[in-house]
């Protein structure tokens, strides 16, 4: 789990360090006093854009230079801790740099050692908002089970890109360039959507063990946005160039794929369920999740607001499954209260104006 953590001209937080963390981990206070913000700075231990989707520029302090650093150790197994770290310097403020053991590596290798995944009040809206949000949400979830997803997903997408650029060009997109894009279309969406259903899969045998009760029990279905492999892909785009080029755009694939989920027991489309319904599949989806994580490397769970919002019997639902994740658990909360049940074998923090003391 992580221990030692440090944000340094963060958000709101100068200088924070957070020492003697438990697997259950509060951080209390008014709202904006910086509770997110430690939650966001910890989601940047992972590959990705962070549990914002920020700016790099806007994550500085207001009082720095823009540079900024988080840092934490991980131990896990016994092991000697490992130190990760993500941070911007000044004179590279749109370039996120990270640091494992002191040495230079990559945001993919990240991954490698640790797998975090959070859940946001923005995420209330997931099963009503634009399919890209899923698509997000899926790729999220796939790469905390397997690093090498970011990769894919990377090298398709800039693929694509290319592709589409050539195709809205006035002039004619040679034929030999674009089989070299569509070969490397072919290959990288090929993984990713191999990497998606395979967690669809996952997560859904996960959730069959789950209890019915209380979170409503979701059933997920991936929906690709075409062909379905990397063989039919290629074929696809080699076919559909003409139609591709009028409409200036790639019009099959991956970035087309969808995630249906509906309410198992009554047998309704989540987007169509209750406000509660939509928290409970949301919730569900998370623990399912976070215990998969856990299974394979160091997992961290990162709840923002998300105790006070349920009833004591969900809570108390909630605290147990967590309990049996083996993740370790981050939660915020505006007082103690909601958490009384576990305060007993919790690390609490006080977070004030982006200070924060032991409790």
């Amino acid at each position: 789990m992580l221990d030692r953590i440090a944000l340094t001209r963060f958000r709101n937080h100068g200088d924070t360090a957070l020492d003697g963390t438990g697997r259950f981990n509060l951080l209390v206070g008014e709202n904006g006093a910086g509770k997110t913000n430690i939650l966001e700075a910890l989601s940047l231990l992972a590959p990705g854009r962070g549990l914002r989707r920020a700016a790099l520029a806007d994550m500085g302090s207001a009082a720095g230079d823009g540079g900024f650093a988080v840092g934490a150790d991980l131990a896990a197994g016994g092991s000697d801790p490992a130190r990760l770290g993500s941070y911007v310097e000044a004179a590279q403020p749109g370039r996120r740099k990270v640091r494992i053991n002191g040495a230079e590596a990559s945001a993919r290798q990240l991954g490698e050692w640790l797998a975090i995944t959070w859940l946001t009040p923005a995420m209330d809206g997931l099963f009503t908002g634009p399919a890209a949000d899923r698509r997000r949400f899926v790729d999220r979830m796939a790469l905390a089970l397997d690093p090498r997803h970011a990769a894919h997903a990377a090298r398709y997408e800039a693929a694509l890109r290319e592709r589409n650029r050539l195709l809205s060009d006035d002039r004619a997109p040679d034929p030999v360039w674009l089989d070299g894009i569509e070969a490397q279309m072919a290959r990288h969406g090929g993984a990713l959507m191999e990497g998606r259903a395979a967690l669809i899969d996952t997560l859904m045998a996960r959730i069959a063990a789950m209890p019915a009760e209380p979170f409503a029990r979701p059933a997920l279905t991936y929906m690709p946005g075409g062909p379905d492999n990397a063989e039919n892909l290629s074929q696809t785009l080699f076919d559909n160039r003409g139609r591709d080029r009028a409409a200036q755009r790639t019009l099959a694939g991956p970035h087309r794929d969808e995630l249906d989920v509906i309410h198992a027991a009554k047998r309704v489309p989540a987007a169509q369920s209750s406000t509660g319904e939509q928290k409970a599949m949301l919730v569900a989806i998370t623990l399912a999740h976070a215990a998969l994580a856990a299974q394979g490397r160091p997992g961290v769970l990162l709840l923002d607001e998300v105790a006070a919002h349920l009833d004591p019997v969900r809570r108390a639902a909630l605290f147990d499954q967590l309990a049996a994740s083996g993740a370790q658990v981050w939660m915020t909360g505006t007082e103690p209260s909601p958490f009384s049940s576990i305060l007993g074998e919790a690390a609490l923090w006080r977070v004030a104006d982006g200070n924060v003391t032991r409790g």
